[in-house]
C-alpha cells in the first residue's frame, strides 16, 4: 500500500512539475506575443481587455480566432467584425507558429489570470496627472544612455532618434519609425505605450530587452519625456542627417589635407637625397 502511494505521489509530483513548467511557457509567451495589444484586468489597448474573455465567448470560438483571426473575420462572424470595428480596422496578426493546443493553454492562462484580484498582465497604469520636468529630465537621460538601464538594457538612443540627444541626432535602425519623436501620438497616450514599453513588440527589441526589461520608474520616466516630445518636439531627423553629412565632408577635407602633409613630408624624407645625388 506504502509502495502504491510513494508512485501515486511521484506521478502527481512530476505532473505538477510539468504543469508548472507550462505555466511558466504560456506566461512568457502570452508576455512576447499578446501583451502590446491586451491587458488582463487594464483595460483596453489596441485589442480588448481579456479579462473573462471565456465568459463572454466559448472556448471553441476563442481557439479558432486565435489561431486565425483574418479568417474569421473574413468569414463575416459577428463578433469578429465587432472587435475588427473596436480595434479602428487593426486586424489581430496571426501569431507565428501558434495552433489549438497554444490557444488553449493561452485561453488556461487567462482564465487563472482573470480570476485573480490583480493579474500580472493588468499593464502599468499610469495616472493623468501632468509630468514634472523632472520626469521628462529623467526620461530623457534614460533615453541617451545618461542614465543606465538597471536590467542592463542598451539606451533607446542606440537605434533611436528624439529631440534633444545631441546634434548628430541618434541610431537609424529603421529609416521610418526610428524616430520616436511622435511615438506617443502613433500608440494613443500613456497606456498603450507604457504596455508597449512593457513588453515591446518587434523581434529586435524582443531578443534585446528579453533578460533586460524595463522597470516600472523607468517606463514612467520615458512616457513623460515621449508626451513631452510629441507636445513640444520637431521631429529631428532631417537636420541630423545634414549635420552628419556636413561632419563627413568637413572630415574628409581635413584627411586629404593630412594626407598632402604627409605625401610632401614623405617626398622630403625618402625621394630628395635621391633628386639631389642625381644632380650631381
Amino acid at each position: 500500500m506504502s509502495l502504491r502511494l510513494s508512485r501515486l505521489t511521484l506521478v502527481l509530483g512530476v505532473l505538477l512539475a510539468c504543469a508548472s513548467v507550462q505555466a511558466q511557457e504560456t506566461a512568457a509567451y502570452f508576455k512576447q506575443n499578446c501583451m502590446s495589444c491586451h491587458t488582463i484586468g487594464g483595460g483596453k489597448l489596441t485589442g480588448p481587455d481579456l479579462k473573462g474573455v471565456t465568459e463572454r465567448k466559448d472556448r471553441e470560438w476563442l481557439t479558432s480566432f486565435i489561431v486565425n483571426p483574418k479568417a474569421k473575420v473574413d468569414s463575416g462572424d459577428a463578433y469578429a467584425l465587432q472587435l475588427l470595428d473596436e480595434a479602428r480596422g487593426v486586424v489581430m496578426p496571426t501569431i507565428a507558429g501558434i495552433d489549438a493546443e497554444q490557444a488553449g493553454f493561452l485561453l488556461d492562462l487567462i482564465e487563472a489570470e482573470s480570476a485573480l484580484e490583480e493579474s500580472q498582465f493588468k499593464g502599468i497604469q499610469i495616472s493623468n496627472e501632468p509630468f514634472t520636468q523632472k520626469d521628462i529630465d529623467t526620461g530623457l537621460a534614460i533615453f541617451t544612455g545618461r542614465q543606465s538601464l538597471k536590467n542592463g538594457g542598451p539606451a533607446c538612443f542606440s537605434c533611436h532618434n528624439a529631440p534633444g540627444v545631441g546634434v548628430l541626432g541618434g541610431g537609424r535602425l529603421d529609416p521610418v519609425k526610428a524616430d520616436l519623436t511622435k511615438v506617443y501620438e502613433r500608440l494613443q497616450g500613456r497606456t498603450v505605450l507604457s504596455t508597449w514599453l512593457m513588453s515591446p513588440a518587434t523581434p529586435t527589441m524582443q531578443s534585446i530587452f528579453k533578460n533586460a526589461s524595463l522597470e516600472k520608474d523607468e517606463i514612467y520616466s520615458l512616457v513623460a519625456y515621449f508626451e513631452n516630445s510629441a507636445q513640444h518636439g520637431e521631429v529631428g531627423q532631417a537636420s541630423a542627417q545634414l549635420t552628419f553629412a556636413l561632419f563627413g565632408i568637413v572630415g574628409a577635407a581635413l584627411a586629404l589635407v593630412l594626407f598632402d602633409v604627409i605625401w610632401n613630408g614623405r617626398f622630403v624624407a625618402v625621394r630628395r637625397p635621391l633628386v639631389d645625388s642625381e644632380k650631381l
